[in-house]
């Protein structure tokens, strides 16, 4: 006589009815709203906050992923009910790469923050828990403009940081929507704040203002002279003050730098040095300007980055120095002092582009020009940049599945 075989199935069906018994399990409660092309404009446009977990079935940390999203959005649910507040969705991309690829999604699974339907440039970056993600949402809940209760609250704020003031007739009011729209969304690169009524009077000389106050206490102020019902020129002006052309590069921010996908132009100083530092940024702005987009302007910590100093076979005392980082290679810019050689910094930074610098490291310098830090080998000249030091910034392994076919086209 065979022995009874059960089908193994059988044996998971009954540990998830018992899980369900149980109430460990609770599939079924779980509102996440599938993204594809018909709806997925008008679900992010209409909703305050949305996380949206980009996936693809396949990868193992995207499935280890889906219980963990969906219960972090029950508990969200039961604290903001309100469907349009918050939002929980998903993509799935192998069905729908075209929106993956509008988002530039370069791993899996890949949590994104949008407001308003505009998609934030920091995701999330969290413990993936159901604790850790609730906890975040509950963050992104909170009112980003510190109200002011007098005008001397503004002469003790921390110069150290950009600084967006508003004053206001009234809190109810167009003006002021635009502005805490503009400040949901910036919230990670200024503070906001806003005086109303009476408190605001002797600020509103000619109707509701907007000034921004640099960092330093010796920086004037910048006032907005756009329309405050315009959302887009608000929004641009503002943007245009919290994040700077220059960012300092950390090992902190240096994988979400990394995921932009652009190359780096990175100035590596000494931290006390801020005389190189403002050099850089007059002349990033007065030669590359029209660049922005397609090349990050950095500056880093030479001691903090003694390592990819190491890779341009550079120190700690040979900074100031610039380099750009392709994800490929590394390249230097000859000599910190040419800097402000009327368009030989915005010449290195087109020779990147052009292919220039790439082509010079296989083939040797074009037949009209020798390009620094060549070496002669028999007659012939060779440049040897060395391989990208950054690329190591990427995201972690043991966390994502990497597409490696984006990362090679870098």
């Amino acid at each position: 006589m065979r022995p009874l075989r059960i089908d193994p199935s059988l044996d998971i069906c009954f540990a998830t009815v018992v899980l369900l018994v149980m109430g460990l399990s609770t599939p079924g409660r779980a509102e996440i709203t599938s993204l594809e092309s018909g709806n997925i404009d008008d679900v992010l446009n209409n909703a305050g906050v949305a996380l949206v977990n980009f996936y693809a079935d396949w990868c193992r940390f995207s499935q280890m992923l889906h219980p963990i999203f969906e219960e972090a959005s029950n508990i969200v649910r039961e604290e903001f009910p309100d469907t349009k507040q918050v939002v929980f969705a998903r993509v799935d991309c192998d069905k729908h790469s075209y929106i993956a690829q509008r988002y530039r999604i370069g791993k899996y699974p890949t949590l994104k923050l949008f407001r308003n339907g505009m998609m934030m440039k920091r995701e999330y970056r969290g413990q993936r828990s159901v604790t850790a993600i609730a906890d975040f949402i509950r963050q992104q809940q909170v009112d980003p403009v510190k109200e002011i209760t007098s005008l001397e609250e503004v002469n003790t704020l921390d110069r150290s940081k950009r600084n967006i003031i508003g004053y206001f007739a009234a809190k109810a009011s167009d003006n002021y929507r635009t502005y805490e729209k503009v400040a949901n969304i910036l919230r990670d690169d200024c503070t906001f704040l806003a005086a109303f009524g009476e408190v605001s009077d002797s600020e509103r000389f000619s109707g509701d203002n907007v000034i921004h106050k640099p960092v330093g206490d010796s920086v004037p102020d910048m006032v907005y002279l756009g329309s405050l019902t315009n959302f887009d020129l608000t929004y641009a002006w503002t943007q245009d003050k919290c994040v700077p052309l220059v960012r300092e590069i950390t090992f902190e921010n240096g994988e979400e730098l990394t995921e932009e996908g652009i190359p780096f132009l990175i100035l590596f100083r000494v931290k006390d040095d801020t005389r190189s530092l403002e050099k850089f940024q007059q002349e990033v702005a007065r030669q590359l300007i029209s660049e922005k987009g397609s090349i990050n302007f950095l500056h880093a910590d030479c001691e903090k980055f003694r390592h990819p100093l190491l890779h341009i076979q550079k120190t700690p005392a040979d900074c100031p120095v610039i380099a750009i980082d392709s994800f490929r290679h590394m390249y230097v810019f000859p000599d910190f002092k040419d800097i402000s050689v009327h368009g030989k910094l915005k010449q290195f930074v087109l020779d990147l582009h052009s292919g220039r610098l790439h082509r010079e490291f296989h083939h040797g310098p074009d037949p009209t020009d020798s390009t620094p830090g060549q070496e002669e080998t028999g007659g012939e000249v060779a440049s040897s940049p060395p391989e990208s030091s950054f690329q190591k910034l990427a995201p972690s392994e043991t966390r994502y599945t990497i597409l490696r076919r984006d990362r090679d086209e870098l």
